[in-house]
């Protein structure tokens, strides 16, 4: 439901110009199958079903109203919450995000957070590990605990609030409400 296109169940896609990764991708995502029937290849069964196609065709004629929805929210959050003693998302002038999410900082993340909940807030923490401490990773990357100082520090501030178009005006003054109040708790 978060998602700026979601269907109701898994579903994605991959857009490219390279003739030949088309043709592998195409055999990965059903059995590594090539002519026949065959698995050529190591593969999924990972295609788009049809109901899926067909919620994500009519929310995509959608998209581009709820991503200005999301701008819009992302535009109040910025409004209201830059008095307040937190980090939050750099704008790019030339740049159109569409606000998947809207993530500030705070060094006391973790207060925050449980000064929102209190008050019936829910959040997130998108990404807790850097992808450098990530289990699946030990050996692959070469570099171990403080070798991305600044990475590991923002990992510990990060805190995703509600992003979705379709929460209200009322409803995004109810988060930045319980943030200011979460913040003098502090």
């Amino acid at each position: 439901p978060t998602k700026n296109l979601g269907a109701i169940g898994d579903g994605g896609a991959i857009l490219l110009d390279d003739r030949r990764l088309h043709e592998r991708l195409r055999a990965y995502r059903q059995y590594g199958w090539g002519a026949a029937r065959v698995s050529q290849t190591v593969g999924a069964c990972s295609r788009l079903d049809e109901l899926q196609a067909a919620i994500l065709r009519v929310k995509l004629a959608r998209l581009e109203r709820d991503n200005a929805r999301r701008r819009q929210i992302a535009a109040l959050y910025q409004e209201h919450l830059a008095p307040l003693p937190l980090i939050l998302p750099w704008l790019r002038p030339d740049a159109l995000p569409v606000f998947h999410q809207y993530v500030l900082r705070s060094s006391q993340r973790d207060a925050l957070r449980a000064g929102l909940d209190r008050r019936g807030v829910n959040t997130n923490i998108h990404y807790p590990v850097p992808v450098h401490l990530q289990p699946a990773y030990r050996g692959r990357v070469a570099l171990g605990p403080s070798a991305l100082p600044r990475t590991e520090r923002v990992a510990g501030e990060v805190l995703s609030l509600p992003m979705y178009p379709q929460l209200s005006d009322r409803q995004i003054e109810r988060v930045c409400s319980a943030v200011s109040e979460a913040c003098r708790e502090m």
